[in-house]
């Protein structure tokens, strides 16, 4: 195992024992160690298991702004944390204003972003995970290009740029979904980045994967279609996580419009298990996607039943705007001219306007919002 203290990742592997993979017993001694490193930013070679019953909520950030919140809000609750960009995401923290016509704003607005977190993670004292979110087939130029840079990257400093990367190809047929895993992740495992798929669609819109038509069949992945991916990943080596469907939605909806059912990952683990021999109760590692607006019983069901990541987007955008909204409301009277207010016409309102006052409201809420998605996964005071 390379580079173990000093690097952090508590994402989701194979956990099947063999001469080459470490041990169960060996990787959770190792953890507290790890945990104790708190100058870290990206995790690559520590494996452990769901057995620690707490799972780690993964924010989508868009700019400094974000990530800065999220990285707050874990330096707080003493807790690991998990920051992703998306493809639009990346190309928004690069500037809106950009083409992005092959990718070239996504890329570099991914690099940054990861460069960023790299730069000030350390001062906050808590181990970070870079992760980027769903890659669909036709965004598969943004992957490459994230590759490219972790190629570079570990080139000069013997470790890639980000922890792990993700690939949704679940609307693609199964065996090119696994196909196509198989093939990155045989150039993903020398630089120790870590691989997560998906089986099984995640319903709604994000980032323009729209999949609110599809058949409610396709949402809940069976368990022969994750031992298929298990089989195939572990043969190339343990690092790999799966994103597995149990009624997943992106977004936000009224109560009683999606029908999550997180036991079902409990016939996941129960079926490879057996597989297994038994060797372990709960062998997969699992990814909560769509976590936004789920009930805190469903999210205590997926973390027992095996999962360690959970992605949360919606309501931590929706926090952001709250904590701005609410200063602009409450402000209003100070921001409708550069000088002139309710305490006098002469009276300038710079104090007001300035982007840092405001902005860092919206950094408050969201930070708060991140504490509460750490609180309902069991993830705080860990370090």
């Amino acid at each position: 195992m390379a580079k173990t203290c000093g690097h952090f990742y508590l994402n989701c592997c194979s956990t099947v024992e063999s001469a080459s993979t470490p041990g169960i017993s060996q990787l959770l001694g190792l953890l507290g160690i790890v945990l104790q490193d708190l100058h870290v930013v990206v995790g690559l070679n520590i494996l452990t298991n769901f057995s620690i019953q707490f799972a780690i909520p993964a924010i989508n950030v868009t700019s400094s702004s974000v990530a800065n919140a999220v990285l707050e809000a874990a330096r707080d609750i003493k807790s690991p944390i998990i920051i992703q960009v998306s493809q639009g995401g990346s190309a928004y923290f690069a500037g809106k204003g950009l083409a992005n016509d092959k990718q070239q704003a996504s890329i570099a607005g991914a690099k940054a972003a990861a460069l960023h977190v790299r730069a000030v993670a350390p001062l906050y004292g808590v181990p970070v995970v870079l992760h980027s979110d769903h890659c669909a087939e036709k965004l598969l130029p943004w992957f490459e290009g994230m590759l490219e840079a972790d190629e570079a990257y570990f080139k000069e400093h013997g470790e890639p740029l980000f922890s792990s990367h993700m690939l949704d190809l679940s609307e693609e047929p199964k065996e090119q979904n696994i196909a196509t895993c198989v093939k990155y992740f045989k150039r993903m495992a020398p630089l120790g980045i870590w691989l997560e798929m998906e089986i099984g669609i995640t319903g709604g819109e994000e980032d323009g994967v729209d999949n609110t038509g599809v058949d409610n069949s396709r949402l809940y992945t069976q368990p022969e279609d994750i031992w298929d991916v298990h089989t195939a990943l572990s043969a190339i080596g343990p690092n790999f996580s799966i994103a597995a469907g149990f009624g997943n939605v992106h977004g936000v909806y009224k109560p009683g419009n999606v029908k999550l059912q997180p036991g079902l990952l409990g016939k996941h683990q129960e079926y490879a298990s057996k597989k297994l021999g038994g060797k372990e109760e709960k062998p997969l590692f699992l990814v909560f996607h769509g976590g936004s607006g789920s009930s805190k019983e469903e999210i205590k069901t997926a973390v027992v039943n095996g999962v360690v990541k959970m992605n949360v987007d919606t309501d931590t955008q929706w926090a952001y705007l709250v904590g701005i909204r609410d200063f602009v409301q409450n402000k209003s009277g100070y921001l409708q001219s550069q000088v002139g207010n309710p305490e006098g016409a002469d009276k300038p309102n710079k104090k007001y306007y300035d982007p840092r006052i405001w902005v860092r409201e919206g950094e408050k809420t969201l930070s708060a919002r991140v504490k509460v998605a750490c609180e309902d996964l069991g993830n705080v005071g860990h370090l």
